[in-house]
C-alpha cells in the first residue's frame, strides 16, 4: 500500500448508539496540520431542517464524556 497524506483531513462514521440516545449519531477523526482530533456529531432537526451540530476534542485526550451539542443558531468552535 502506498502511504497517503491525512493532514487536513477528517472521516465521519454512523456511531451504533446501542440504548443510550445521548451518544453521538456520527464519530470519527479529524488531522489539522498533523494534530489529531475525535469528533462526535448529533443529528438536530430545526427551522431550516435537519444539521449536523457537534463537538471536537484533542484525540489524547482521556476524557470519554460526550459534550452537550450545540444548539441551532449556535456558533460551532470549527
Amino acid at each position: 500500500f502506498p502511504s497517503h497524506d491525512i493532514t487536513n483531513t477528517f472521516t465521519l462514521f454512523v456511531n451504533d448508539k446501542g440504548d443510550n440516545l445521548k451518544r453521538p449519531d456520527w464519530t470519527g477523526n479529524m488531522n489539522v496540520d498533523g494534530i489529531e482530533f475525535r469528533l462526535s456529531g448529533w443529528i438536530r432537526e430545526g427551522a431550516k431542517g435537519k444539521f449536523v451540530s457537534g463537538s471536537v476534542q484533542l484525540k489524547e485526550s482521556k476524557n470519554t464524556e460526550y459534550s452537550k451539542p450545540a444548539a441551532e443558531g449556535e456558533d460551532m468552535p470549527f
